[in-house]
């Protein structure tokens, strides 16, 4: 009975032992899926970092020994306290982003990468803040990252990191420091506000100033063209009362010389023309005229008159 049960277990020990080897020979072979790398050590030293694909280890001997993520990875760290060259004390917490370039200087480079870099960050920082004044520091949040990136990207190469972006999170000021900066505010805003309202009230006079400027101008320009337009009324009213008086001497002529030369048409001799001559002077002389010319010939006739008045009176 005893051989019996040899012969049994014999077969079951057989197929056990397969199993075992064949789960042994499954474990053996390793897949890598993309955007990972494995460290492989044999016997306990490194033997090789395997990229995407299958992979086959011997049993027993080789071991996976880190498992390694090349993407971009992001750890954000809690806020440090921090001094600035003007002794004020605030917490700044930072944002890493940082990428395994080599798997096995990342696998051995460092006990704790993370708690490493977590640790680097703050020492960077507290320098990095130590050589700037508060004011400066709110303002510079550019400079810090850039300084910083450039740091931790420095001191984490020898552990396989690449170090692409540090940020400033936040940073959080004293209570007293932000209630002074919100009352230096709120006075530059005051300040900014008086000033608006001076200027507009500067730039609201000047205007009014311009316009009174402008409406005086245009008075006075009014008042000259209306002046030039009454001159020039007075000229056209002048010439043509002159042109009418010139009219009106003619036709007086014309008439006195159609009258001669109707007396002459008739026969008068030379005394009725002297008469009438004689006529003419009378109604010059009834006019406003202070001097009068008389021609020579009505000299002449005026003595012929007196001649032959006196003769008249001795006869």
């Amino acid at each position: 009975m005893g051989f019996d049960m040899f012969e049994l277990t014999g077969p079951v020990l057989l197929v056990i032992l397969a199993i075992i080897v064949i789960c042994i020979l499954i474990s053996c072979i390793k897949v890598v899926p993309q955007a990972q790398a494995l460290v492989v050590e044999r016997l306990g030293g490194y033997q090789g970092t395997w990229g995407v694909g299958v992979h086959f280890k011997m049993p027993i001997i080789d071991r996976v020994a880190k498992r390694v993520m090349l993407k971009e990875q992001v750890v954000d760290f809690a806020p440090q306290p921090v001094i600035t060259k003007d002794n004020v004390t605030m917490q700044i917490d930072t944002v890493v982003f940082f990428q395994i370039t080599d798997p096995k200087l990342f696998a051995y480079g460092v006990e704790n990468p993370i708690m490493a870099i977590e640790n680097l960050t703050a020492t960077t920082l507290r320098n990095i803040i130590g050589d700037m004044e508060l004011d400066q520091t709110l303002t510079s949040r550019e400079v810090i990252n850039t300084k910083m990136r450039a740091s931790l990207d420095q001191a984490t190469d020898p552990w396989g990191i690449k170090v692409n972006r540090v940020e400033l999170k936040n940073i959080l000021p004293p209570t007293q420091i932000v209630d002074a900066m919100e009352k230096q505010m709120k006075a530059e805003r005051e300040r900014r506000e008086v000033i608006l309202i001076a200027e507009g009230e500067k730039k609201s006079a000047i205007l009014r100033a311009e316009g009174k400027k402008e409406s005086a101008i245009l008075d006075a320009e009014a008042e000259k063209t209306a002046a030039i337009l009454r001159a020039e009324a007075q000229k056209e009213r002048m010439i043509k009362e002159a042109e009418g008086q010139a009219e009106a001497i003619r036709k007086v002529q014309e008439a006195n010389a159609e009258g001669i030369r109707l007396i002459r048409e008739a026969g008068a001799d030379q005394a009725v023309l002297t008469l009438k001559s004689f006529e003419a002077l009378t109604k010059v002389a009834d006019g406003q005229a202070t001097k009068i010319i008389i021609p020579s010939e009505l000299q002449n006739v005026a003595g012929l008159v007196k001649s032959i008045a006196e003769v008249a009176k001795d006869a």
